[in-house]
């Protein structure tokens, strides 16, 4: 699904130079679709520091000298002060910063404004609408037990906005909106094993042996029972992506 956001990216930029571009919430799938790209130099921004280290091992026989990689916050007004880029790209980075700036989402397109010179591409995901088959349920449990894992390790969830929300966003914050496409979500076996492995990973932070182990049960019989149902059916459709493209307004 996510190469396909990325193809309506380069759609909606169309002939138009990538020039300078900052990839705003980094990642590897991100960053290894930018390297791609024709550009002039990037800039990766990430807010976890040992997400840097782990890029810049993977791109060490491919970055330029003129491309970074940066670990930093948005709330951070020093974070690339004075700095302007051609496009910019928010990957996820609405739905992921409450992990890194609670209660930050309404200011991070103001934010965002001045290092934009061209455009600026926000790709998200819309919160899941309610349940309608066996399909949507096994997506909606498991998401409710990826949250459910990260609370009680003690971490924060992220929290996803709708493409409706994010275009009034832009608007207030000095933008103009080009283009908004929605695109529905296909679910298969790795959204099922990546998301569940997530779950995996938080169970060593949990306080309660006792909890851990039925926990871990649970995850095992939820992997089982998506899997099959995907073996049957091929993939799950439900809920929406979407893709939004706005410049500076003037």
């Amino acid at each position: 699904m996510a190469d396909q956001l990325f193809a309506t990216v380069e759609r909606m930029q169309g002939d138009q130079p990538w020039g300078s571009v900052l990839d705003a919430g980094t990642g590897s799938h991100s960053l290894g679709w930018l390297t791609r790209l024709t550009t002039a130099r990037w800039t990766a921004v990430t807010g976890d520091a040992r997400r840097e280290r782990r890029l810049r091992e993977e791109l060490k026989e491919t970055i330029r000298g003129s491309d970074r990689i940066l670990s930093g916050n948005w709330t951070d007004p020093a974070l690339l002060h004075g700095e302007v880029y051609d496009v910019v790209l928010a990957d996820y980075l609405l739905g992921a910063i409450d992990g890194f700036a609670p209660y930050f989402q309404d200011q991070l397109f103001e934010r965002l404004r001045p290092v934009v010179g061209g455009r600026l591409y926000v790709i998200g995901q819309s919160p899941y609408p309610p349940a309608a088959d066996e399909g949507s349920r096994l997506i909606w449990e498991i998401a409710r037990l990826r949250d459910a894992c990260i609370l009680l390790a003690g971490h924060r969830c992220y929290r996803e906005y709708p493409m409706v929300w994010v275009v009034r966003a832009l608007e207030r914050s000095g933008f103009v909106v080009q283009e908004a496409t929605p695109m529905p979500i296909l679910y298969g076996a790795r959204f099922v094993n990546g998301q569940l492995d997530v779950c995996l990973r938080k169970l060593p932070l949990f306080r309660d042996p006792s909890l851990v182990e039925s926990m871990r049960a649970h995850i095992e019989d939820l992997r089982a029972r998506a899997l099959e149902h995907i073996a049957t059916h091929k993939h799950i459709r439900f809920g929406e992506d979407y893709v939004v493209a706005a410049e500076p307004a003037g």
